[in-house]
């Protein structure tokens, strides 16, 4: 379910925003939409670092490495260096 969001901005880049969105075919709704989706994609560390280790995970998976050989790899590491 959406929900809405009232938002003051300034008439000029208002006007702006239209315009661009108008040019691209898109509502400004979905330009302001997209703008914060956008925004929050590249800040949000914490949802990078899930999305890098789904990669990481699903490539490990596919070569048949498991939960175990990688506790076993970290564990032989900290052991070498510490």
């Amino acid at each position: 379910m959406e929900t809405q969001m009232i938002i003051r901005l300034d008439p000029e880049l208002k006007e702006r925003l239209n315009r661009l969105a108008r040019a691209e075919g898109k509502t400004t709704s979905q330009m302001v939409r997209e703008l914060i989706s956008d925004y929050l994609k590249e800040r949000d560390i914490g949802a990078y670092v899930d999305s890098l280790w789904d990669r990481i995970g699903g490539k490990l998976s596919v070569r048949g490495v498991r939960p175990a050989d990688i506790n076993r790899v970290i564990v032989e590491t900290r052991k070498s260096r510490g």
